[in-house]
């Protein structure tokens, strides 16, 4: 019996909370699979950092490299100054186990509250690469807090990590009904590393004849979204314009509490974590009412990218009937412990 090994980091504020009921509904369906699982849980949040000055050490990295999956609920903490968890853990484990794929899919569910007047048939996958681009903090400042300060972020792009991120994406729009890929960029302005993502695209496509491939600068696409998001099925970008957009195609889609994503090292050389998108919410934790949805989607992820594909079609189908029971039932409160057993209670 296979056994799979999952680290578990709660986080912050309902992170706990939602990451409660995604194991939940992780060991039932591994569980109806006769698969083995084994979680072990780390405490890496803001409680730990005020209490002990650490983020995630050494010690910390190892033990996560001992497993093939993290799945992690969310870290934030008002206590705490913006960034210090971000960069010290999220960010710290993206490159340290060179999670290079961001993958954000978008799906609009019948029924959800959009604020498009025709989101039917969204369904697109946004892949952002993870571990280049502005957020790797090449820059710094000098007279800082003077009025002569100047501060610099340097975009780093790479031929090898361009090249490997948009051939996974090419990989991902072949294997999709409509088999098309859209780079976004901005070609006409960066020309240095848009023309580094142009030339690699052009150079992946000549292996995947069967993708149809068109190109949007970022305004534009940014446009699109909100007007023709079915134009698009997968996106391959950078690291910054990727975190814009793939907040915008949640937001589209019903909101960032119903997205889930995944951070990848698709060679497997390193665990993959899986998340919600949204953060902490300190304003609603400990009141169970988050929706644990796109924490239970991270698990369809997790499961997906693990060997488990039938497995996580089952959590996708569980989680279409729970968003059309809420469609059918509009304005119906639940708990986010009534969520998970509606749920689990699909996944029977």
């Amino acid at each position: 019996m296979s056994v799979l090994q999952v680290a578990v980091v709660p986080g912050d504020g309902i992170g706990i909370e939602v990451t409660a009921q995604a194991v939940r509904v992780l060991e039932q369906v591994l569980d109806q699979a006769g698969a083995g699982l084994n979680l072990d849980y780390f405490d890496l949040g803001a409680n730990r950092y005020l209490e002990t000055g650490d983020i995630l050490t050494e010690a910390d990295q190892e033990a996560l490299a001992r497993h093939q999956a993290i799945l992690l609920g969310a870290v934030g903490d008002p206590r705490v100054a913006p960034g210090i968890l971000e960069r010290g853990l999220l960010l710290k484990l993206r490159f340290g186990f060179d999670q290079y794929v961001n993958l954000r899919p978008s799906f609009y569910y019948p029924g959800v509250d959009s604020p498009l007047q025709h989101p039917d048939g969204t369904d697109l996958v946004v892949v952002r690469e993870g571990t280049e681009g502005l957020y790797v903090g090449n820059g710094g400042s000098v007279r800082t807090g003077t009025p002569q300060e100047i501060a610099t972020e340097s975009s780093i792009n790479t031929a090898y990590a361009v090249e490997r991120v948009v051939r996974y994406a090419f990989e991902l729009a072949a294997s999709r009904p409509a088999q098309h890929l859209t780079l976004v960029h901005k070609t006409n302005v960066l020309v240095h590393a848009g023309g580094l993502w142009q030339r690699q695209v052009e150079a992946v496509a000549q292996h995947f004849p069967q993708v149809q491939v068109d190109y949007a600068h970022i305004d534009a696409a940014t446009i699109y979204l909100v007007k023709d998001p079915q134009r698009f099925d997968v996106i391959v970008t950078d690291n910054l314009f990727g975190d814009i957009l793939t907040d915008e195609a949640a937001a589209i889609t019903g909101g960032i509490g119903l997205a889930a994503s995944a951070n990848l090292n698709p060679e497997g050389r390193f665990p993959s974590m899986f998340e919600p998108v949204h953060g902490s919410a300190p304003d609603i934790a400990g009141q169970g009412i988050a929706d644990p949805i796109a924490a239970i989607g991270s698990v369809e992820l997790l499961l997906a990218n693990n060997g488990f594909p039938a497995e996580a079609e089952r959590v996708r189908q569980a989680i279409m009937a729970d968003m059309t029971w809420r469609a059918e039932n509009p304005g119906q409160r639940r708990s986010t412990a009534e969520v998970g057993d509606a749920v689990l209670a699909a996944l029977n």
